[in-house]
């Protein structure tokens, strides 16, 4: 029969290749017809192949380049060779080395791991497309010989030799293996292939059983097929299966075996059609390893380590398992400044000498991207097996790394979790270990942390407030407290300071301290703080218009990173504004720390307030290194004294003549910059009276007064 088979394969857009690639490719596609063109009975001439074999090798340039990157094209590819009678036993074996090997190089693309694996996926693609068109035209040659053997049996004795012709012309030039046999399994009769398939000769197979094939690991279910084939249960069954060659080599195959019927519907002959597929099937045991594997350290890569933790999972016969999820420090510091490929070299050595110290059965160490390498300890006793593990590991990493003339030194955070596997999934551990690997970055690197569940309690209520406030304060679940600051003169309320609550709905009441950090990290301090000085100004507002000259000014805490919001000048003024407040019934205070190292910009904005008539207050002023000599010039207008320094003159009976001292110079010199001073922490009359002796203008503290609601600010004003 003669199959009519286009020979040209359009590659897309041909006119849009550089013309260096197009070279590349035209001296690819002579390459690959140079080793293909032996292998196969092909009906065409040499030129003829190698411009099919180029057409190819552009449909491959244009699916490497492609976004969406797919794998159709090689699965095509694939199908295409087979049409054009590339069947050889050696092509596409040949095919997918020559592309593996040459392509790239060819193109001049740069084996990256990019390209690296898109040339793998389309090395598969065209042998999975290559195997299934080779098989539908196997199974057709199967069909066509069942076909004839059925036939042979029931044509009419005028046409038996011809039918017999025929299947003998079948039987002897097919590409497959096929074999006949009794029912009791004697081999009768094997073709040429089957007998270069296996290595032996017609007479040597005549002298075996099908049984005598069998291979040790052959599956159990092949054997009870074969039992139900030949009791005439089925009349075929397919499996893959291995056979032993003449050499001792195995060879995979895909078998189909067929029962031929007698007249009567006994069975009475076995026909077995063998295709060999070792090559593909080591292809894909190659591309399953690369799948499974890291590219650069050789290592099992996070898709084989979740499999095999999966799989601990599954059975738990061991009962226990550990983790150590291992990140290195300052890897990334290394990697921009000596660059990747030194990068790349340091964790190829860290990754050996992780493989080397963490060895033996039930321990697996796969890289899981980047810097992270994880270390899976099945069957763990307790929690010191996994310390030890990560001891051992910290103890390999100590000595130097030797690369390109540098000598690194490379540390290592490790994340611990050991426990029983009851009670828990492999998700579970995968999170918990994420997250202490974290702490003992957090505690200081180049160390291990071990899991703790209530410190884990207490990170998911951090987080659980910091994903919640940016809806608390659209909810008003957010309030303000006023603590007075008196006057150590006459003991007049001249001011409140404004302190934010949060009455939250599942933790209840909660101070500053819970929140006002979380605030600053996720950045809602701004709308946060902006919020608390409009809520201040208004009440400021309310107070003036109920006590005139007698109504305190508000005093507001301003962070960092609001000093630091370009819109703080116009925030503020349009607050002012709003609320119809005077602006020297505000004033604003930052923290030493803040203050003193305020950039140009925040510091503009700061004077800016100040010449609009807004007091300017530092804040636990004495507890950072402020240059004095600069702070003339800040416009500052209160200096509050931290109250640690408070501690000292708060006894009754004596004082600390240290902490007064420290108080009295800070006080005289902001009086010599003309500064006001409040007192922070007062809680005895001794120590208010220790205060207004020394000279401080301003106390605050509970002994004067506890944070407390307007309401109560407005009956500690009427008395």
């Amino acid at each position: 029969m003669t199959e009519q088979v286009d020979h040209r394969v359009a590659a897309p857009g041909r006119s849009n290749l550089d013309p260096a690639v197009l070279a590349g490719a035209e001296s690819f596609a002579r390459t690959w017809a140079t080793a293909v063109i032996g292998s196969s009975y092909v009906p065409m001439t040499r030129a003829e192949v190698a411009e099919h074999l180029q057409a190819l090798t552009e449909v491959l340039v244009h699916a490497l380049h492609a976004s969406p990157f797919r794998t159709a094209p090689g699965y095509e590819i694939g199908a295409r060779l087979v049409e054009a009678h590339f069947t050889g036993t050696d092509t596409l074996g040949r095919t997918v080395q020559l592309l593996g090997d040459d392509l790239l190089g060819e193109l001049g693309i740069q084996p990256d791991e990019l390209m690296r694996s898109r040339l793998a996926a389309l090395q598969g693609a065209l042998a999975a497309g290559y195997a299934r068109a080779l098989r539908e035209r196997t199974l057709a040659e199967q069909e066509a010989i069942r076909a004839a053997v059925l036939d042979a049996r029931d044509q009419a004795e005028a046409a038996l030799r011809a039918s017999e012709a025929r299947f003998r012309a079948m039987f002897t030039e097919a590409a497959i293996g096929i074999g006949i046999a009794d029912i009791e399994g004697r081999i009768l009769d094997v073709n040429q292939s089957l007998q270069d398939m296996l290595g032996f000769s017609v007479e040597e197979m005549r002298q075996y059983n099908i049984r005598d094939l069998m291979h040790p690991e052959d599956g159990g279910s092949v054997w009870r097929l074969y039992d139900q084939l030949t009791a005439g249960e089925c009349d075929h069954y397919r499996a893959e299966k291995r056979f032993r060659r003449a050499d001792g080599e195995q060879v995979w195959t895909h078998l189909t075996l067929s029962l031929v019927r007698d007249d009567h519907g006994d069975p009475q002959y076995q026909v077995a059609m063998i295709e060999d597929v070792t090559d593909r099937h080591l292809l894909q045991n190659r591309l399953r390893y690369q799948a499974l594997h890291d590219p650069l350290t050789g290592l099992p890569n996070r898709a084989l380590f979740l499999e095999r933790l999966g799989r601990v999972f599954n059975n738990r016969a061991r009962h226990r398992a550990g983790l150590c999820y291992l990140d290195l420090d300052g890897f990334k510091v290394i990697n921009d400044s000596l660059g990747h490929d030194i990068g790349d070299q340091l964790l190829v050595e860290v990754g050996r000498r992780l493989d080397h110290s963490v060895s033996g059965e039930g321990k697996l160490v796969a890289r899981m991207g980047g810097d992270e390498f994880v270390i899976l300890v099945e069957g763990s006793k307790d929690t010191q097996d996994i310390v030890d593990v990560a001891d051992r590991v910290l103890r390999e990493l100590e000595s130097p790394i030797r690369i390109g003339g540098h000598e690194l030194t490379v540390s290592a955070s490790i994340g611990i979790v050991e426990r029983a596997l009851s009670g828990t999934t492999a998700a579970d551990l995968m999170r918990d270990a994420d997250i202490t690997l974290y702490w003992a970055k957090a505690d200081g690197k180049s160390r291990w942390a071990l899991y703790n569940p209530e410190r884990n309690a207490k990170e998911v209520a951090r987080f659980t407030l910091s994903a919640t406030m940016p809806a608390a304060l659209e909810r008003d679940e957010f309030y303000v407290d006023y603590q007075p600051l008196v006057r150590l003169e006459d003991s007049t309320v001249v001011g409140v300071e404004a302190l934010v609550r949060w009455q939250h709905p599942e933790f209840g009441r909660l101070a500053p301290d819970r929140f006002i950090e979380l605030a600053e990290e996720t950045g809602l301090i701004v709308p946060l703080g902006r919020w608390v000085l409009r809520r201040a100004c208004e009440q400021a507002r309310r107070w003036l218009e109920e006590f005139g000259d007698s109504a305190p000014f508000v005093s507001v805490n301003l962070a960092v990173r609001q000093s630091r919001d370009p819109e703080l000048v116009r925030d503020v003024k349009r607050i002012l504004d709003e609320c119809a407040l005077p602006p020297h019934h505000l004033q604003l205070e930052l923290t030493e720390s803040a203050i003193m190292g305020t950039a140009d910009e925040p510091l503009e904005a700061l004077r800016a307030l100040s010449e609009m008539g807004v007091r300017i207050a530092i804040d636990d002023f004495g507890t950072g290194y402020s240059n004095l000599a600069y702070l003339k010039h800040l416009p500052v207008h209160e200096l509050k004294i931290a109250g640690s320094f408070m501690e000292g003159l708060r006894a009754a009976d004596e004082e600390d003549a240290v902490d007064v001292q420290i108080v009295s110079t800070l006080v005289q010199l902001a009086h010599a910059l003309q500064l006001g001073v409040t007192a922070e922490g007062v809680e005895t009359p001794a120590q208010a009276k220790r205060l207004h002796r020394i000279g401080c203008d301003t106390g605050q503290g509970w002994f004067f007064a506890k944070p407390m609601k307007p309401a109560d600010i407005d009956e500690l004003l009427r008395r």
